[in-house]
């Protein structure tokens, strides 16, 4: 990159959770026991929906590919933290920084989107049983997943050049544990309101539209369940219900981290690792331990 176009700043500074020895030490724990528990709890749900053919509805397919989400995700981030936990070397380059941004915004939004499908997915199991095979055929899933990416590829491109377009040439020091949208704007040397604007209504109203759409699909689901008491309907909205929670740990945080101006207020870093660390560790939990099929999957895979 040619610095004497755009940035003096050659790398930047993550100050992490806290710069106390000790807790250092329980993050560093913490976190890889998080990252830990997102790789095997993922991992053995792929491996499980791979080998049973009995995990072949559009269900498991979208949730064998929020698994491999979930790994990516975690990934961006949680390899370097853990690295600059154990060492204290908390220097990273700007254009791993950008790197960083652009991957995390990528993974990030195409999960949202993935999560919306899945809901769709929910709401034509239950409410439209009869057209379910139809309108969520194979081909069709496949379509959908991969306008997941796209979607997420186009969103993060976005958000990478609006970042590109900034000059850095004072501060380098980002009051978070990995590099995002809000910190970093907020270390340019130019007024960056309009940048800040468009940043906001890219992801913020991408967060806040998915999270309506969830919400609006659970809810005709609610009132379909309402209106056909059943075993099965309850079962369907205990299931929801789980759903729900997963969803709202993931865009809430988010809703309130870019659906405004980054200096407007400042975003708690704590706030992050709801949506960075909590989520997905949550999600193999929550969409695995409410399936029965997907149990009986596990300790058959496990007996072999």
């Amino acid at each position: 990159m040619a610095q004497d176009n755009f940035s003096q700043v050659t790398e930047f500074i993550l100050l992490g959770l806290s710069d106390t020895q000790e807790l250092q030490l329980l993050f560093f724990t913490f976190f890889l026991l998080a990252y830990a528990m997102v790789l095997l709890g993922n991992l053995l749900i792929i491996v499980t929906v791979r080998t049973d053919p009995k995990l072949s509805s559009p269900m498991y397919f979208l949730l064998c590919n929020l698994s491999f989400i979930d790994i990516c995700y975690t990934s961006v981030t949680m390899p370097r933290v853990l690295v600059a936990l154990l060492s204290g070397h908390k220097a990273i380059a700007f254009e791993g920084c950008m790197a960083q941004l652009f991957f995390l915004h990528f993974v990030g939004s195409s999960e949202m989107f993935l999560l919306t499908v899945m809901a769709f997915d929910r709401y034509t199991a239950i409410c439209r049983p009869l057209h379910y095979t139809a309108i969520m055929a194979r081909r069709a899933c496949w379509a959908l997943v991969a306008a997941c990416w796209v979607g997420g590829f186009i969103h993060s491109i976005v958000q990478t050049v609006l970042m590109l377009q900034l000059p850095f040439c004072g501060p380098n020091v980002i009051h978070s544990y990995f590099c995002d949208v809000p910190p970093v704007v907020r270390l340019a040397c130019t007024d960056t309101t309009l940048t800040e604007w468009l940043m906001a209504s890219n992801s913020g109203l991408i967060s806040l539209g998915c999270f309506l759409v969830l919400v609006a699909s659970y809810t005709l689901i609610l009132a379909k369940v309402r209106a056909h008491v059943s075993q099965g309907h309850w079962k369907a909205l205990s299931t929801c219900a789980s759903h729900v929670m997963a969803v709202t740990l993931l865009f809430m945080p988010c809703i309130f981290t870019y659906l405004r101006p980054a200096g407007t207020l400042p975003t708690s870093k704590y706030v992050c690792v709801i949506y960075t660390i909590f989520s997905p560790v949550m999600n193999p939990l929550i969409y695995t331990l409410r399936s029965s099929e997907m149990k009986e999957s596990m300790w058959r895979l496990w007996k072999r």
